[in-house]
């Protein structure tokens, strides 16, 4: 039963959820204002109360598309398609865990507890329902919620979610999901076609499908570039940033002259490690330079 909960809740994006929340955390707090801006509660109330939200609503995501699931062989034996969890199992649990996280955040402020509400309308309601099942470019639209968990850590500090710094972040997880979920696409393209999900690659076909990978790429990388305009970026910018971006071009060039034929796991990894290097160097920097300056 642990294993269908873990399944049903997919906790290994949840972990990743949490550590963007951190993120976003981390950036927007002040820390020229330590003393008088740390409360301890917020970032435990965060990443219970974030837990909780994204547990809750990835458990009504499969309960929305169990029948899609059992179609496709790399969601087959998820919990609900193979009877361990009914359907309606997964929507009281994951109403109930989505309420719950959501007063959790409410206890920091409105506006941690308002994006995540957002979140889950747009993930659960627009996205689910309609985006995914409708539109060929539905995962574009749909990294909006994937994208929300680092806007909601931001918010807790302050309420000024348009700040340079929290644009920044947000552009750097929304840019990356396509090319991460099209590479997942083309890789699993009859398993979405047996679901008859419209994805890109089942739409308009591989070849096609690479160049719009290829244009989100150089936008995503060309954020990343930007990063010193935003965000607190110097040493570890120019150490892991530049060299990191360089590597996921050079990657995706081989991916697209062999047309997804081969180089699909280097490009995969590559493009992931991106995201954690391009998240984690605005904070490493911006701590690093508090530590200095306080040491000194």
């Amino acid at each position: 039963m642990w294993k269908a909960y873990t399944s049903l809740t997919k906790s290994g994006i949840i972990v990743f959820a949490l550590l963007s929340a951190l993120t976003g955390y981390a950036v927007s707090f002040d820390i020229h204002n330590m003393q008088s801006q740390f409360v301890i509660t917020d970032p435990i109330l965060l990443m219970i109360g974030l837990y909780f939200v994204a547990a809750g609503s990835f458990a009504i995501n499969q309960a929305q598309e169990w029948r899609i699931d059992a179609k496709m062989k790399r969601t087959e034996n998820r919990p609900i398609p193979r009877g361990v969890i009914q359907p309606w199992q997964a929507y009281v649990l994951g109403t109930i865990f989505c309420l719950f996280g959501l007063l959790l955040l409410a206890i920091i402020g409105p506006y941690p507890a308002g994006l995540a509400a957002l979140t889950i309308f747009l993930y659960n309601g627009v996205y689910t329902m309609w985006w995914k099942k409708k539109m060929a470019f539905g995962a574009v639209p749909g990294a909006i919620p994937g994208a929300m968990p680092v806007v909601i850590g931001y918010s807790v500090n302050t309420p000024n979610i348009f700040d340079p710094a929290s644009v920044y972040l947000f552009l750097v997880l929304f840019l990356w999901q396509m090319p991460h979920f099209w590479a997942l696409a083309i890789r699993y393209r009859d398993d979405y076609a047996s679901g008859g999900l419209p994805v890109l690659p089942v739409k308009i076909g591989v070849h096609r499908t690479l160049y719009h990978m290829g244009l989100y790429t150089l936008a995503y990388v060309g954020v990343a570039m930007t990063a010193p305009w935003f965000v607190k970026a110097n040493f570890f910018f120019l150490l892991l940033v530049v060299p990191v971006s360089l590597k996921v071009l050079w990657e995706f060039s081989k991916y697209f002259r062999a047309n997804a034929t081969q180089g699909w796991l280097p490009f995969f990894l590559w493009i992931n490690l991106s995201l954690i290097v391009y998240l984690a160097v605005p904070v490493v920097d911006k701590w690093i330079y508090w530590i200095v300056s306080f040491s000194v």
